[in-house]
């Protein structure tokens, strides 16, 4: 689907990724194209996965969890029974909003809310618990200057 990604597409997904919840009177208004056709294209998109889900987006610090963290982890087992039980541990934490497996240095870096550093020291107490690692640290995010969930299209 993606090679058929034409421009009403991309418009379509721009309008979306702005605002899932509008009306699809409202992006077919957007878009300069009818209900009925704008409807199917987002039909078509999901079903094809381009558009994987919608979501609503939570202000962290009214929920309580305004400390954003970058968790940097090296480790010395790289075979498929340590990862497949990283993974499987890493689901078991809500404070985890994003984890990645790097190249270079650092295995995998995670992204970490909580409410303070005493969260995440119990956090991290949890975490190496459950998971052997070879080193962790953690950068504290001081300013978040971007934050995106948009896709560049």
């Amino acid at each position: 689907m993606i090679q058929n990604l034409d421009e009403i597409d991309r418009n379509i997904l721009r309008s979306l990724q702005n605002d899932a919840a509008q009306s699809v009177d409202d992006i077919s208004a957007q878009v300069n194209l009818s209900r009925n056709a704008c409807w199917r294209r987002i039909k078509a998109m999901e079903h094809a996965g381009v558009i994987t889900g919608r979501v609503t987006l939570v202000d962290p610090a009214k929920v309580g969890a305004p400390l954003s963290a970058m968790v940097l982890i090296r480790t010395n087992a790289h075979d498929a029974k340590w990862m497949a039980a990283f993974q499987s541990a890493l689901q078991t934490f809500p404070e985890i909003v994003g984890a990645y497996r790097m190249t270079g240095d650092l295995d995998y870096v995670l992204r970490v809310r909580v409410a303070d550093v005493p969260a995440y020291d119990a956090f991290y107490k949890r975490l190496t618990s459950r998971i052997s690692v070879s080193d962790i640290s953690a950068s504290f995010v001081m300013e978040e200057i971007k934050d995106t969930t948009a896709v560049p299209l």
